[in-house]
């Protein structure tokens, strides 16, 4: 299987998952022109699914290093597939409530708050559940990064304040998915050899691996979340399953490209997370927030009419959040 094996390669790879992780929201964005996201969500978790193997059959098998694919799915311990499925099943209940939070109030504040708040927490979880990079440049990093949300919100808040209908649902929504959002990344890398890609401990999972059965768990439990969601819509009338096939070709294949770009950044991130370390393999690949407020901002216009103390605020949450990547890209030097 194909191996990072220099920190700086890894970096690029976790910019690659961060530019992924911001962009496949604006196919959401596309879709919903003509098509409810419960319905689009659905194309998205195939997307995901069907990339995940398209890796695990070309880079997770290629090459005289480490186990392939198939092998490594045979000698793999219950647990640790058990592991990397609980992380899908996380995963999906904290990216349903962001794909609803995005219907609500957009790309430029869903994510900075929902995803935001994922990588503070992530980032201190998978930092305990496997130390690696210095402490003092990740915690710095982190409290940067926290700033840079709050000036967000304050941003969002000005542009509102002349507005009768606060959307007080969709900044709630996205802080229980980004609280959600922090723990799946722990669950997937615990059932990897964090050590070892080459060499791995029997019963661990390579990268690919887990990236596949952890897309299983997003897929399987999606026929529950995404269900109650349909029953139970944020917004909207409760729609049926049978509106889904009623969809286009070009619709569902938005739908599935958003899934395939998230996922080309989870596996890039995963592949990164032996040199890189977990804790900051996640915390760059979170910086999809920066990525995903500059496309709601400058793509979408989803501020546009704001005041400028707005714009200024703007300005200064995307300072910060690079200040603190930054600083999360040097404890891992």
């Amino acid at each position: 299987m194909y191996i990072v094996n220099n920190y700086t390669l890894a970096v690029i790879f976790c910019v690659v998952t961060m530019l992924c992780w911001g962009s496949w929201g604006n196919t959401q964005k596309l879709a919903s022109k003509s098509w409810r996201y419960e319905y689009f969500y659905w194309d998205y978790v195939i997307g995901v699914l069907l990339c995940s193997l398209i890796f695990a059959f070309t880079l997770g098998s290629f090459g005289s290093q480490g186990r392939s694919f198939l092998a490594d799915l045979g000698q793999a311990d219950w647990g640790n597939i058990g592991s990397a499925f609980l992380g899908g099943i996380v995963f999906n209940a904290g990216n349903i409530l962001l794909a609803a939070a995005i219907a609500i109030c957009g790309l430029s504040v869903a994510f900075p708050v929902g995803i935001g708040l994922a990588l503070v927490l992530g980032v201190l979880i998978n930092y305990f559940g496997a130390a690696k990079g210095e402490p003092l440049f990740i915690f710095t990093g982190v409290i940067l990064i926290c700033v840079a949300i709050v000036l967000n919100g304050l941003a969002y808040r000005k542009m509102l304040s002349g507005s009768k209908k606060v959307p007080a649902k969709g900044i709630g929504i996205s802080i229980a998915a980004g609280v959600i959002m922090a723990f799946f990344y722990r669950f997937v890398a615990a059932s990897i050899d964090l050590s070892n890609f080459a060499d791995p401990a029997p019963g661990k999972l390579t990268p690919y691996t887990a990236v596949f059965i952890f897309a299983v768990g997003i897929f399987a439990s999606n026929f529950l979340f995404n269900t109650i969601a349909m029953r139970h819509p944020v917004e909207g009338e409760p729609i049926r399953i049978g509106g889904y096939f009623r969809g286009n070709l070009k619709t569902h294949c938005v739908g599935i490209l958003g899934g395939v770009i998230w996922c080309i950044g989870q596996s890039f991130s995963m592949i990164a997370s032996e040199q890189a370390g977990a804790a900051i393999s996640y915390g760059l690949g979170q910086g999809a927030t920066l990525v995903s407020a500059l496309w709601g901002i400058l793509i979408w216009k989803e501020f546009k009419g704001a005041p400028k103390s707005s714009d200024w605020l703007n300005v200064m949450m995307f300072v910060l959040f690079l200040i603190g990547l930054g600083f999360l890209i040097y404890a891992g030097a």
